[in-house]
């Protein structure tokens, strides 16, 4: 039956890139070739996805004109399906753990705002049934996937679609990006884990040469239990996001402070609408950078939404400086709201320094960790502990205490994560080359230091 209405329009562009630019086989450098387009229903929002595929031009090469896809992309959604793992997760636990109809799913996910038919219900019910199938890591199926790559990188994460809901475990190859198990449990306990991870190693016909994972403390004790001699790659982007928490909460209290005091933006839009003189142009398009800089997000822990609307709002406030001087004034409510923004800057100026001096720190334990010289483990080691010695001692030396406790959190952080930060730089296989795989699996495509 053919579809009888569109599908609502995207809310949320995104543009991914695959982040393995030189070819595994050849180690030459992937060509952009082209892009595909995919549009993905979540619970949330509705993403048009724009994604950049690159190929490997080598005519000698065995991956020659072999297509290298962006590594988040099944993240998202399933291959050819348009409603996102988080809406197909939902279906099935409100299948199999509520006991509900299909109706009574359709109508819980209509109620989350996520437009789709009854029939699509049932088609997720379906995959989400084959993805359990896979808990039986089947040898046959396993055996003919991985012979071919000689070794097994293995990524474990857990998807939860409500608190106090089971918790769908998926053990992922980075490699070949096939799901080697997936099944629900009740709790995230280490001795529920270590059986899949048990289970796994048993089904395959090569090595698993590496673990990665966010760093949850079951998780690491249930690799520990099952793959004891197998290194344990804890992800940075979660590294780096839990050791910056309360730098990143100041951040959003001073984004918070600096918006309250330069509000007002729609007004003066309203009042310069139905005219079209040039002054009234120039009002609305300040007006709109406002605006923009106000509603723009930054993704912690190395985007910074506060002082991205701090540089915004002062790179505004000195061009309608310079604008002021040449023409000899502004209009009547772009010259007050200049006024309120450039106050709002002031009353808000204390508080940027220690964000900015805190975020520097971040950027540069996380140029440390990309390493993009490729240098050994034993020289990353040395240049994160000297980074983090510095950072104690300006900690000690913080002009503010509310530094000094987000340097001393960063640094105890590190510390708790110290022994899973630097398994991908010393092996010897050079599984590293292809751990940012692992890494946009946990994160949404999220880690800007690798793009």
């Amino acid at each position: 039956m053919p579809r009888t209405r569109s599908r609502p329009d995207p809310t949320h562009p995104l543009t991914l890139t695959p982040v393995t630019t030189h070819c595994p086989e050849c180690r030459q450098r992937l060509w952009a070739d082209y892009h595909n387009y995919r549009t993905v229903t979540t619970l949330d929002a509705v993403t048009r996805l724009t994604l950049g595929v690159r190929r490997c031009p080598n005519p000698k090469c065995a991956r020659f004109q072999v297509p290298f896809r962006p590594e988040a992309e099944p993240h998202f959604a399933l291959p050819h399906h348009e409603f996102g793992l988080d809406v197909l997760t939902r279906v099935g636990q409100l299948r199999h753990v509520q006991h509900r109809s299909v109706p009574e799913i359709h109508r819980d996910l209509q109620a989350r705002g996520v437009v789709l038919a009854q029939r699509t219900v049932t088609n997720l019910l379906d995959r989400y049934d084959e993805l359990k199938a896979l808990s039986n890591a089947d040898p046959k199926r396993l055996r003919p996937l991985c012979r071919r790559q000689g070794q097994v990188v293995l990524a474990i994460d857990g998807l939860q679609p409500d608190v106090g809901h089971e918790v769908l475990w998926v053990l992922r190859d980075c490699l070949s990006g096939e799901i080697l198990l997936a099944r629900s449990l009740l709790s995230t306990r280490a001795q529920d884990l270590a059986p899949l991870l048990t289970e796994v190693r048993q089904a395959l016909p090569v090595p698993i040469t590496g673990v990665v994972s966010d760093g949850q403390d079951s998780i690491r004790k249930a690799v520990a239990k099952a793959l004891p001699k197998v290194p344990h790659q804890l992800c940075h982007l979660h590294y780096l996001r839990e050791a910056a928490r309360p730098i990143s909460e100041a951040d959003r209290h001073a984004k918070k402070e600096l918006k309250k005091r330069v509000r007002g933006v729609r007004s003066i839009e309203h009042a310069a609408e139905d005219e079209e003189d040039a002054a009234a142009a120039i009002v609305r398009g300040y007006c709109a950078a406002v605006r923009a800089a106000l509603t723009d997000d930054g993704l912690p822990p190395l985007a910074s939404a506060g002082l991205k609307l701090h540089d915004r709002l002062q790179w505004i406030a000195a061009s309608l400086e310079r604008v002021s001087a040449r023409a000899g004034g502004l209009p009547g409510g772009l010259r007050q709201r200049q006024q309120l923004w450039q106050r709002g800057l002031e009353e808000t100026a204390v508080l940027w320094p220690p964000v900015r001096a805190a975020f520097g720190w971040v950027k540069r334990v996380a140029q440390v960790l990309k390493n993009p010289s490729r240098r050994p483990v034993a020289e990353v080691r040395q240049r994160l502990v000297g980074i983090l010695s510095r950072m104690r001692r300006a900690a000690a030396a913080a002009a503010t205490a509310a530094l000094g406790h987000q340097l001393r959190h960063f640094v105890r952080v590190s510390g708790s994560h110290w022994s899973g930060l630097f398994a991908c730089y010393g092996s010897p296989d050079e599984w590293h080359l292809l751990l940012p795989k692992a890494f946009q699996h946990f994160t949404f495509g999220r880690m800007p230091w690798f793009h």
